[in-house]
């Protein structure tokens, strides 16, 4: 068998057994490669006639560990050289067994290469490695040949020749297994995964007898005996206290070849024990870690050592002591997942794969959101502060205002001191003259007893009228307790027409009040501050048409509750024209069209509207005079 091929006989002649050597390998998937594509920019950078590579497989080109370390050295290669490079890839398929027949693919090699000389074989593995030093003599025997990602163990250093140099590396069985005694120090057994091809079972022997310093302390187990889903059923049900170290699973006890990862992968989705292994290659997914060769490492010293070689250097001078373990690696992930405290790996660990905190991950977002809760805190202290600081500002603010108002209604009071006397002095004279006509009528030797009726009642009626224009003047002059309740409109219109009847009349003014009687407007206010506004604005009136003698003389005022819900009052006066641009300037504060005014009147009624939620407009009537109007929000019936 060759590759999983039945081998056909062979006759005597060399060229038909290189021909059926060929169509053998071709038919056994061995990998004949091309010459390796070179990037624009290693082109422009090399000069002189390409170099022609062999890299030498061992198993094949997806077998680990070997697959990294051939991508890695291409790599390095390319990245290093500077003549243009030809490479061609080979595949070993007879190291899968030892009783494959090597002679057809070491005619087939001498028979492909034999026109076109090698400048330099690569040999990964230590399969390729040995099937290299058993025909050495008859394969390429002056062609230069570099020795890499092989064991020293599995060197030969009697085969070696003047053309041969080897970087190899030295696997320390013994501290691989001490580090998952240190990591898992209650670790009592350690599976050992391992195939049953030629070099697994040269390691299976050369692991048992380099751990056995250890065998008081572990158990040992060996699944060399073992097809690969075996294996499986095994790892699944592992007791605790139990670590896998990964060799190699090449070949199971089966017979099924396994390339790439996915026989590492299928073994850690199941298993119920952390997974160790000494190469670097298998890291990065499945393995917790430990010391381990660096492919790295090994690919850059293999490159490097073959570019001597191209450049003239005699292999066999160059001398590479073998490469041991790199500093400890470990998977973050598999630490979290088996619960192994950062605190127990050696000193100098490398811990990949870390996920990132938050802090780490949205550091910038962090930043930036603590810093708009800062700015936003701030703002939000500043902004109860000002509150606050406008809560005081205003109530002295209203206080002040209140002030302005009773001042004014002082001013007021002093201008209708006259008119207030004389309306309480007429109810009074009407009370005396009733009750001085009742008592005539009572005196009488046959008191007329209907008449003395009718003039005790007229007495009272009076008396009631003067009560009211006492009470109008006395709320007028009351200190405000800024408390607000609900304030029919009409009521205080009424009480004003009481105060100021006197220069309505005097001054002969015709009265008109169209004030809604079906839907009164209510609305919720302080009564007084209120009847000072109106009466403000009906002496205002009152004074505008004193100053107009021509014309007739009206006042008009009138109350409505509007169907948008709030309540107007208008006052309309036939004064003399105003111009609509001191229109606009009557509410500013110390502006008067009066020779001895001070201008606060119209100012402090604007403030007290608008402290109620309303608003005090002023408009030029056509042809003369000015109405005012007051909106304010009414109560809802």
């Amino acid at each position: 068998m060759l590759g999983g091929i039945q081998r056909p006989e062979y006759g005597g002649q060399v060229m038909g057994r290189c021909a059926a050597a060929l169509a053998i390998c071709s038919a056994a998937m061995v990998t004949i490669g091309s010459a390796a594509p070179v990037s624009s920019a290693t082109q422009n950078a090399t000069t002189g006639p390409s170099k022609r590579i062999m890299v030498l497989h061992s198993f094949g080109r997806d077998f680990k560990p070997w697959d990294e370390y051939a991508r890695t050295i291409r790599a390095e290669l390319e990245r290093q050289s500077r003549w243009p490079l030809d490479i061609t890839d080979h595949s070993l398929l007879t190291a899968r067994s030892s009783h494959e027949d090597e002679a057809p693919f070491v005619e087939y090699l001498r028979a492909l290469h034999a026109k076109s000389p090698l400048d330099l074989i690569v040999s990964i593995g230590a399969p390729a490695a040995a099937f290299v030093q058993r025909h050495r003599a008859d394969l390429f025997a002056s062609t230069p040949m570099v020795f890499t990602a092989v064991e020293e163990r599995r060197v030969q250093s009697s085969l070696l020749t003047p053309s041969d140099a080897v970087v190899a590396v030295r696997i320390d069985y013994l501290g691989a297994f001490k580090n998952i005694l240190r990591v898992l120090p209650d670790t009592r057994k350690v599976v050992v995964i391992v195939g049953t091809s030629p070099i697994e079972q040269f390691w299976r022997a050369e692991i048992g007898r380099q751990v056995q310093p250890l065998a008081d302390r572990v158990t040992f187990a060996w699944t060399n005996a073992l097809s690969f889903e075996e294996i499986l059923k095994q790892a699944a049900a592992l007791p605790p206290h139990t670590a896998i170290f990964w060799e190699l699973m090449l070949v199971d006890a089966a017979g099924v070849v396994h390339e790439g990862n996915t026989a590492l992968a299928r073994l850690h989705a199941v298993s119920k024990a952390p997974i160790f292994s000494y190469d670097e290659s298998f890291f990065g997914g499945e393995i917790v870690g430990g010391p381990m060769h660096s492919v790295v490492e090994g690919s850059r010293l293999t490159a490097a050592v073959a570019l001597r070689i191209l450049g003239g250097e005699k292999a066999g001078d160059i001398k590479i002591a073998p490469l041991e373990f790199a500093a400890p690696k470990f998977d973050w992930r598999e630490l979290k997942r088996w619960s192994i405290s950062e605190s127990r790996l050696p000193a100098g660990s490398i811990v990949q794969f870390r996920e990132p905190t938050a802090w780490e991950q949205y550091r910038l977002q962090i930043l930036a959101i603590a810093a708009a809760l800062l700015l936003q805190s701030l703002l939000i202290v500043w902004f109860v502060h000002e509150h606050r600081r406008r809560r005081i500002a205003e109530a002295e603010s209203l206080q002040r205002v209140n002030e302005l108002a009773r001042m004014n209604r002082f001013a007021t009071a002093g201008q209708l001191a006259a008119s207030i006397a004389h309306e309480i002095r007429q109810p009074l004279s009407a009370v005396v003259a009733a009750a001085t006509a009742g008592l005539n009528w009572l005196k009488r030797p046959a008191p007329d007893l209907a008449e003395a009726r009718f003039a005790m009642e007229k007495a009272v009626e009076e008396s009631h009228h003067a009560d009211d224009v006492i009470k109008g003047v006395r709320a007028m002059f009351r200190k405000e307790t800024q408390e607000r309740r609900q304030v029919d409109l009409n009521e205080v219109i009424e009480q004003i027409f009481a105060i100021a009847a006197g220069p309505i009349k005097s001054n002969d003014i015709l009265l008109e009040a169209h004030l809604a009687k079906d839907a009164p407007p209510v609305v919720t206010g302080d009564p007084i501050q209120l009847q000072q506004v109106i009466l403000n604005l009906v002496m205002n009136a009152v004074e505008a048409m004193r100053e107009s003698p021509n014309g007739a003389r009206v006042l008009r005022i009138e109350t409505e509750a509007a169907s948008d819900g709030t309540a107007l009052i208008r006052v309309r006066d036939s004064g003399p024209s105003v111009d609509p641009k001191v229109a606009d300037q009557m509410f500013e504060p110390f502006f008067t069209t009066k020779s001895g005014g001070m201008g606060m009147g119209l100012s402090i009624c604007k403030t007290i509207i608008e402290a109620h939620g309303g608003l005090l407009t002023a408009t030029p009537n056509n042809p003369r005079g000015m109405e005012f109007q007051i909106v304010l929000p009414a109560e809802r019936h």
